[in-house]
């Protein structure tokens, strides 16, 4: 037998260790070598070391997870009423499960869920969600409560695995971690019936899977890099499924894509063929499967609201003859406009509704004094006219008189059925729109004067020919003043039942504002056709579904003395939201942030700005930074990057936007600026560590510096978190309130 060479055994070392798993017929060995022999390897070591590593981090995370779930479910029941936007986002799960049509400005996945949960949970649909305050009773509310609750539970571990990813540090992961948990507005959000927790739920699934796909980039077309991008993909769609700012997650994982194929373009060691695979399946995951998703969503969400509903007028006649019980499903009405008929007028831009008035009188200073004419969203008797030759009062439904047709070029009038009075317009301003005209209602049980005449076109059609219902584009052009009826779109102030503006706009230029269809048709002289055929094609109502949400985001501004947020003031903590009560006998609950997190937030950006600047110019200046800080700044600058990125993609976009804005959509950055606060205090005690002599010392550095924010944290989460959970009692502005103390600013009203 050859000796033993390098760290092999001896024959007398390997007949010991037979020895003691066999009969002992060997020799003992020396004391040393039964010394060495006892002893464990360094292989078998470093396994159990790494063993007992991988168990403490599973621990950890369940750790993590649990205290997530423990903070989000307790109390979830109370109050046991409606709080804040519960009332349109329960009422919206109640309409998935009755199967109603309604219209909401947001994509639908999210008010699936919820409906589905719901149902799920024993929930009937049948409790009405009328306004804040209202109570629950025996109504089970639970369900989507505990959805919601469930999904925000999940947004710390995905934070904590994220911060692990990108800084390979425990203590940033950890203190991320604990910045989400002991936020009470994060913690708020996640329990009630609303979108956001459904939404964020989503951003946080997609910034995960993008990270974790990142770092598989030298396994490529592996099962955990297929497994990773297709999970980006559909965390993609389900971000944008609930709402649009879903759209600010996409263009961060765009731009990592973009940035992803120029390195592989310029990595010469890659063929052309297999940057074009890297290419094909970007596109299949990234945008293949999230559009066929959110297409898909669009799908389900049709097919299961097919009964009709409050959403039938914000959408065309066609759309609204898929829906059962709308008066034109399975409808059958006459083919062409007669003299005499009752209709309805709708405007051919969508979301603007039917040509409405009703007995309420312009006020003082608004033009002429006279009936006001609105568009409207929803059905209703006062949209309907009766339409009338202009120089006659007799009735054309007299049977003794012959059926005439309402033909391209006609001058007719159009009187209200309800108040009989005329379509009217004069040069007096237009209510909101300058320097179009006013249009009103005038006259008495339809007589009026020559400004009641209009002139009806049908686009693209010659002179004689007649009006077809549903399908004819027609005009009114004002007779004496030559302007053109239209909508403008604008929204109405109380007086005018924030129905929107009326107007007749001298100029000429053919916009959807000033084109419309007859839909209602009663004409009991005319024979009726069925509807059926105009019934829309599934890619022709998805397209008609976004054109109204889109405009009716646009629509959204504030309301006269509406409490309103602008986002200057979101990062500061400037103003809360109440959920739930206001005076001092009301169970309580106000969206705030725990100031401590959020004001570290505010610091850790601007110290992030301030230290990657001097890092990226050392960098790139070449200085020769030593190997640990050249690692740290590297985690700093390429973790801390696209967190930073992240946070400006869910923040900046809302300073370009018009409509009314809330303190919560702040929400998605603030997840992005708590993870840059973890990479950040992390690497600079880490720094600071490295800059201390004595290893012990240190240690002791980085230890209780992140001690002292995780136990801070925690600490301001003892004391702010009645915001959460509810108060009774006085209000913080009395000195006797047990919450007056934590009254830091003065725009904070709890």
């Amino acid at each position: 037998m050859p000796p033993a060479t390098g760290g092999g055994l001896t024959g007398s070392e390997l007949r010991a260790r037979r020895g003691r798993c066999g009969p002992q017929t060997a020799r003992p060995a020396s004391r040393d070598v039964a010394a060495e022999a006892a002893a464990p390897s360094p292989k078998r070591s470093a396994v159990s070391s790494q063993r007992l590593e991988a168990a403490g981090r599973w621990a950890l995370l369940a750790l993590v997870t649990l205290l997530s779930f423990a903070t989000r479910f307790h109390r979830l029941e109370e109050p046991r009423h409606i709080c804040w936007d519960e009332t349109h986002f329960g009422k919206m799960g109640s309409y998935y499960i009755n199967r109603t049509f309604f219209f909401d400005v947001h994509p639908p996945l999210g008010k699936m869920l919820i409906g589905l949960a719901g149902y799920l949970s024993g929930y009937d649909g049948t409790f009405l969600f009328q306004k804040p305050g209202d109570k629950y009773e025996h109504h089970s509310y639970m369900g989507m409560r505990g959805f919601c609750a469930f999904l925000g539970s999940w947004l710390i571990p995905f934070a904590y695995l994220t911060v692990l990813d990108l800084s390979k540090s425990l203590p940033a992961a950890l203190l991320t971690a604990a910045l989400l948990t002991f936020d009470t507005g994060c913690l708020t959000l996640s329990q009630y019936i609303l979108l956001d927790p459904i939404l964020m739920f989503f951003i946080m699934a997609a910034m995960l899977s993008m990270v974790k796909y990142n770092s598989c980039a030298d396994r490529p077309f592996s099962a955990p890099w297929w497994f990773w991008l297709t999970l980006t993909g559909i965390s993609l769609a389900g971000a944008l499924g609930v709402k649009f700012v879903g759209l600010f997650i996409i263009l961060q994982v765009g731009l990592n894509t973009i940035s992803d194929l120029w390195h592989l373009l310029g990595d010469l060691s890659l063929s052309l063929v297999t940057v074009g695979k890297h290419l094909t399946a970007r596109i299949l995951c990234l945008i293949v499967l999230p559009l066929a998703l959110y297409m898909a969503t669009f799908a389900i969400h049709f097919m299961v609201l097919n009964k009709s509903g409050p959403g039938d007028g914000f959408f065309s006649s066609a759309f609204q003859s898929r829906l059962s019980g709308n008066n034109l499903h399975n409808a059958s009405v006459p083919e062409h406009l007669a003299y005499g008929s009752v209709i309805t007028v709708k405007n051919f831009r969508m979301a603007i509704g039917y040509l409405h008035s009703h007995r309420h009188l312009y006020p003082e200073g608004i033009g002429a004094r006279q009936q006001q004419v609105t568009t409207y969203l929803h059905k209703d008797y006062n949209n309907l006219w009766i339409i009338k030759k202009h120089n006659t009062n007799s009735d054309p439904l007299d049977p003794s008189f012959p059926v005439e047709f309402v033909r391209h070029g006609d001058i007719i009038r159009l009187e209200h059925k309800e108040t009989s009075r005329n379509l009217h317009s004069h040069y007096h301003e237009a209510p909101l729109t300058r320097k179009h005209y006013q249009v009103t209602g005038y006259g008495i049980n339809g007589t009026g004067d020559s400004n009641d005449f209009w002139r009806i076109e049908v686009v693209n059609r010659k002179f004689g020919n007649r009006i077809k219902v549903l399908r004819s584009r027609i005009r009114f052009i004002h007779l004496v003043t030559g302007c053109v009826l239209g909508s403008s779109g604008k929204v109405l102030p109380r007086w005018g039942w924030e129905q929107l503006e009326v107007t007749c706009t001298p100029y000429l230029k053919e916009t959807l504002n000033s084109i419309w269809n007859v839909e209602d048709h009663i004409n009991p002289k005319l024979p009726n056709i069925s509807l059926d055929v105009l019934q829309p094609s599934f890619p022709e109502i998805l397209l008609e579904s976004h054109m109204v949400m889109i405009r009716g985001n646009n629509g959204l501004k504030p309301k006269d003395n509406e409490f309103t947020s602008k986002p200057w003031h979101w990062p500061i903590n400037y103003q809360g939201l109440r959920f739930s009560g206001i005076n001092d006998t009301d169970f309580r609950v106000y969206l705030l942030g725990n100031p401590v997190v959020w004001w570290l937030n505010l610091l850790s950006i601007a110290l992030y700005l301030l230290s990657g600047s001097v890092l990226a110019i050392a960098m790139q200046r070449g200085a020769q930074l030593p190997a640990e800080v050249e690692g740290l700044s590297q985690v700093l600058l390429r973790g801390g990057g696209q967190v930073l990125l992240g946070w400006m993609l869910h923040y900046f976009p809302f300073f370009l936007m018009g409509r009314i804005l809330y303190f919560h959509h702040y929400f998605p950055a603030m997840l992005f600026s708590s993870m840059l606060t973890g990479i950040l205090w992390d690497t600079l005690l880490r720094l600071c560590a490295w800059s201390v002599a004595s290893s012990r010392l240190a240690r002791s550095i980085h230890v209780v510096g992140v001690l002292s924010l995780l136990l801070g944290t925690a600490y301001s989460f003892y004391l702010f978190h009645p915001l959460a959970y509810g108060m009774v009692g006085p209000l913080a502005q009395d000195p006797q309130s047990p919450m007056a103390g934590l009254r830091w600013l003065e725009s904070w009203d709890f």
